[in-house]
């Protein structure tokens, strides 16, 4: 949702939607606008899949940057600039194994000749198994030591990265 204002935040309009690309759900944004007013950006991280109820089905992560002019006030269609390549979230880990890493390092910074967007990015992780039964077992009380991450993971598992695109804006 966005609300925008033209006076300097004595009134806002909206809550509007945010146009995303068919079956993103977002759950970290960063807004920005160019210098001049005239260009509005938005980053966010997304699944790509349907909400799971379970840690062995696969599920899609990705980062997108979004671009809309702004003329008059008034924020234009929006774009899709970037979209980074859908990993599975499953892949990483916060420190205690109990949980996927999902932070909140998603940012946009813009010029009045583009920006910046960085994501959370899981493209490079691989799924380990073993952790996802793991994890299940949490949910229901059954859970004994953690897995051996070093014997029972391929080597790629817990790699979360920060992925960043500089784009243009596409109406200088």
């Amino acid at each position: 949702m966005l609300m925008t204002s033209s006076n300097g935040g004595a009134s806002f309009t909206g809550p509007t939607a945010v146009p995303l690309a068919a079956g993103d759900r977002p759950y970290y944004t960063a807004p920005a606008i160019s210098p001049d007013g005239t260009d509005v950006y938005i980053t966010y991280n997304a699944f790509t899949t349907p909400y799971r109820n379970d840690t062995s089905s696969p599920r899609g992560l990705v980062g997108v940057i979004l671009h809309a002019d702004v003329a008059g006030g008034t924020i234009g269609a929006f774009g899709t600039l970037a979209r980074g390549v859908v990993g599975d979230p499953r892949t990483s880990s916060q420190n205690d194994l109990q949980a996927e890493f999902l932070g909140d390092y998603v940012y946009t910074a813009a010029t009045r000749a583009g920006a910046v967007g960085v994501w959370n990015d899981v493209r490079n992780g691989a799924d380990c198994p073993a952790i996802d039964t793991w994890r299940a077992a949490l949910r229901t009380g059954t859970a004994g030591a953690p897995p051996a991450v070093q014997q029972a993971c391929p080597a790629t598992f817990g790699n979360s990265d920060i992925f960043a695109a500089a784009v243009s804006d596409p109406t200088p």
